[in-house]
Order: structure tokens, then C-alpha cells, then sequence
């Protein structure tokens, strides 16, 4: 058979005898089938063969021009069925039997399968450039600018922002302050510029007082302020104890104490200028050269009773602060009256309000390196509370209808008794609080709202006071139907 294939001994020719006898003469015969059939046949032949790999590698070779050697045909067949024996290994049982068809539940699921895939629509491919992605969001934002009404100009990149939900429609807006001198109801934000703004206009109209007001104001180091105010004051004081004497009516401004204690602060310079002193250039003795001075006017001078009143005006100033706005707002009877949808101004905090959280965070390590007892540790546990700065509280009449309120969270029970108070239309009659738990919250100056758990938010239940109650029956009165004013009854709303 080697002489025949004309593979002689060589090592590939041994590895093939080790095959089985009946793809060895199936070799042959397709050798001499390739040699003497013609291309037609060999294909006709291959139709109707098992051994379809060889039969095509045959036809590969028979391809080429001058390949007419059945040794080489052979060959080739036999290296490509050598090359596929460990694959066709595991097959060859199922070469030798008839190949079954496909059942009716193979042949139902691939038609659904075909189905499925027909009416699958090829999917667009996106933008491959930030340009086209640019030009594709345009158009979208443009289609649904068009579909509501609000059309978007072609050629700009400005993406409409998500529709805002209006905050006066919420039970609770946010935390806003009123201005003490214009009365303007105030955002967080904007407090500290609108207070400054109002002080500048304040000097048109009495600048003694707009100044006072700026120091006391403008000025965040109290400790300063108060160390520059106390200056001014023994200045004024020399001047009103030594009134015949010139060194007292004149301040040297390069002085050290002066540039160190006032100089430096914010409207100090207004003040002295508001109550008579003048900007002077003077020689100083001994030196020959002159200095700048504040001198007193003559004016001021004559009326020494100004210079004590602006004393006393300065020393009793204070910061013009925004004040908090209660919002004070009357609901009908609701079961949402527990459910408070708080927004993010009851939880940020201000530069200030973190440097102040971190010092009581400093305070409380240092705390914990000492023992303490357990009224020493339950204390500690209502200081947690102090992350909180408003709270917003709701009080249940005995009518159901609900009075809301915003505090600041460290204010006392009396500041929220103060409130109710002051909604009431028989205020004299003293009345109860309990809170969740059933709680009885005592008015004392002492507590703040927050150590009573009443942060961010809490509902309270009001009742008049039993005792005064029967005593106002027995004597053949009644309360009053209606517990709140009528004015605020007037504005009640309904909780959402």
C-alpha cells in the first residue's frame, strides 16, 4: 500500500498505518477516483460520500493544474484526515449512522426563532463624534423644546434645567429671615448682603448710628470689636473729663494703639467722622515735620452732651442680625399632620456653623479621655442634637387644626409657648404641650427645643389646662369655639 500511495517509510506513512484497514481503502479509492473520474463526478460523488472533510480536500488539490498523481492525492488526503483525527475521534460512532432529521418541536422552534428575528429592527448606530452628539441632543432638546411650548434657539448648547417644584406650595418653603431695618423677608443667602446694603443707605439719614451699626456688624472677631469699642469710649471719656485740655482733643493716627485696636476694624473711621472729628495735618514737637491727626471741631466742641450720648450709643450697639421668620402658617384637620417634608436649609451648615461644630467635636474628644457618670453621659447624648439648626414644629388644637412654626433649634420652650401664645384668641388661659410619647413639656427658660428632641421636626398636642377648665364650667362659661384667631383662620390652608 505504500508503493501504491508512494509514501515509502516515512514517518507520516507509519502514523497513517496504525488507522483503522477501512479509511485506508477509502483513501485509495478516492485516489483513484480523483486520478481517473472527471471534476463533475468528483462532485456528484462527494454528495452521496459520509466522508465529506476528505472528499473536499481532494477537490482542493484536484484544483491545481499538474496535480494528477494519485500518490499525491492520496497523500494530501491522508494528512488532512490526520490533521482532523482528534476531533473526529469522539464523532466516528455517529459517522456510520444515518443522520435523524429534526423534529416537529425542533422545526416549531425554529420558526418562532426565525419569526423573532424578522421583526427585530436593525438598531441605529449612534454618533461616532462630539459634534454629532452635540447636533443629536439639539435636535432632541428642540423636538420636546417644540412638543411643550418653549421653543429652544437653534445653535446654542444650553440645556433647559428639570422644572423646579414651586416651594410656596410646600408645607414647608425653607428657612428664610426678615431684615430689622427694611422688613424684607430674606433667603439664607442673601441675608448678609441685604443687612450691609442697609446699613450703607442708613448713612444718609443718621450717620452716627450707621456707623455704630457697622462696626458692631460688619465686624466678625467680637473680641476685637469690643476691645476697639472700649478704646474709642476711654477717648471720648478724656474728652468729656478734661475738656480745657488740647492733647485730648486730638488723636494721632500713626499712633500704635490706635493703627493696632482701631484702625483696623470696619467703620471706625465713619464714627469718628460722624461725631465731629476732622482729618488735620500737625506738627509734631520736637521732630519738625507734621503727622496726620483726628481733631475735634468746634462744633462738637460746644456740645460735650453729643460726645456722651454717641459714647453710651456705642458701647449699647449690637450686631444687626436677620431674624428668623416663623412662617407662621394654620393647616385644617389632615392625617399628613406628622409627615414633614424638610428641605435642604434645615440640614446644610454655614462656614461659621461648621467651625462652631467642630469645636464642640474637640470638646467632646476631650471629654471622653475623662470618666464620667451617667448624668454626665446623658448629657452628652442630648448635645448630639446640636447638628440641627431649625426645626419646624406643628401643635394639633383640640379643633384639629394644626399650627406650624419654624425655630431655630437651640431657642427655649418659652420662645415656641410665646409663639402658640400669640395665635390664640383667649391667650390668657394656660394650656399643655405633650409631645410624641405622650411627654409633657414643661415652659421653662432653661430648656431648649432641641435637648426636648423636638429637631428637625416634631408634632405637638395642645390642650387646655383641666383645672381652669372645669373652673370656667363651674362658674357657667365656655371656651370660646374658636381656639385661633380669626384673621389667621381667614388664611388656613390645606396640607399636601
Amino acid at each position: 500500500m505504500a508503493e501504491l500511495l508512494g509514501l515509502g517509510r516515512s514517518p507520516g506513512m507509519r502514523r497513517v498505518r496504525r488507522k483503522s484497514q477501512g479509511w485506508q481503502e477509502r483513501i485509495l479509492q478516492l485516489a483513484d477516483a480523483a486520478y481517473h473520474l472527471g471534476r463533475q463526478e468528483m462532485k456528484e460523488l462527494c454528495h452521496i460520500t459520509a466522508w465529506g472533510q476528505v472528499w473536499t480536500k481532494v477537490l482542493g488539490v484536484w484544483r491545481f493544474p499538474g496535480c494528477r498523481d494519485r500518490g499525491h492525492i492520496a497523500l494530501t488526503a491522508a494528512n488532512s484526515h490526520r490533521e482532523k483525527a482528534p476531533k473526529e475521534k469522539a464523532r466516528q460512532p455517529a459517522l456510520h449512522q444515518r443522520r435523524q432529521g429534526p423534529t416537529d418541536e425542533a422545526q416549531m422552534a425554529a420558526a418562532a426563532a426565525l419569526a423573532r428575528l424578522e421583526q427585530k429592527q436593525p438598531r441605529a448606530r449612534g454618533p461616532t463624534s462630539q459634534d454629532s452628539i452635540r447636533n443629536q441632543v439639539r435636535k432632541e432638546l428642540e423636538a420636546e423644546a417644540t412638543v411643550r411650548g418653549s421653543p429652544v434657539a437653534p445653535g446654542t448648547n444650553e440645556v433647559p434645567g428639570p422644572k423646579e417644584e414651586d416651594s410656596t406650595q410646600l408645607p414647608v418653603s425653607g428657612v428664610y429671615f426678615t431684615c430689622p431695618l427694611t422688613g424684607a423677608t430674606l433667603r439664607r443667602d442673601q441675608r448678609d448682603t441685604h443687612i450691609k446694603e442697609a446699613i450703607l443707605l442708613h448713612f444718609s439719614t443718621n450717620p452716627v448710628a450707621a456707623s455704630i451699626m457697622k462696626i458692631h456688624t460688619f465686624n466678625r472677631d467680637q473680641d476685637k470689636v469690643k476691645l476697639a469699642v472700649d478704646t474709642i469710649a476711654k477717648y471720648l471719656d478724656n474728652i468729656h473729663l478734661h475738656p480745657e485740655e488740647e492733647k485730648y482733643q486730638r488723636i494721632k493716627l500713626h499712633n500704635k494703639v490706635f493703627q493696632e485696636r482701631i484702625t483696623c476694624l470696619e467703620g471706625t473711621q465713619e464714627f469718628f467722622e460722624a461725631i465731629g472729628f476732622q482729618k488735620m495735618l500737625l506738627p509734631v514737637p520736637d521732630q519738625g515735620a507734621e503727622e496726620e491727626f483726628y481733631v475735634l471741631s468746634e462744633a462738637a466742641r460746644a456740645q460735650p452732651q453729643n460726645l456722651v450720648q454717641h459714647r453710651e450709643q456705642l458701647l449699647a450697639g449690637e450686631p444687626v442680625r436677620a431674624q428668623l421668620d416663623r412662617q407662621l402658617r394654620v393647616f385644617r384637620p389632615s392625617p399628613l399632620a406628622s409627615h414633614f417634608n424638610l428641605p435642604g436649609d434645615f440640614f446644610s451648615l454655614t462656614a461659621e456653623e461648621l467651625k462652631r461644630e467642630q469645636r464642640l467635636r474637640a470638646d467632646a474628644v476631650e471629654r471622653l479621655s475623662v470618666l464620667r457618670t451617667k448624668a454626665m453621659r446623658e448629657k452628652e447624648e442630648q448635645r448630639d442634637l446640636r447638628k440641627y439648626n431649625y426645626t419646624v414644629l406643628r401643635v394639633r388644637l383640640p379643633d384639629g387644626c394644626l399650627l406650624q412654626g419654624t425655630f431655630y433649634a437651640r431657642e427655649r420652650l418659652s420662645a415656641l409657648y410665646e409663639f402658640i401664645r400669640g395665635a390664640l384668641q383667649s391667650d390668657w388661659l394656660p394650656f399643655e404641650l405633650l409631645a410624641s410619647g405622650g411627654q409633657k413639656l414643661v415652659e421653662d427658660e432653661n430648656v431648649a427645643l432641641n435637648e426636648c428632641g423636638l429637631v428637625p421636626s416634631a408634632l405637638l398636642t395642645f390642650s387646655w389646662d383641666a383645672a381652669v377648665v372645669e373652673d370656667i364650667r363651674a362658674a357657667g362659661a365656655e371656651l370660646d369655639s374658636s381656639i385661633l384667631k380669626p384673621e389667621l383662620l381667614e388664611a388656613i390652608e390645606q396640607l399636601s
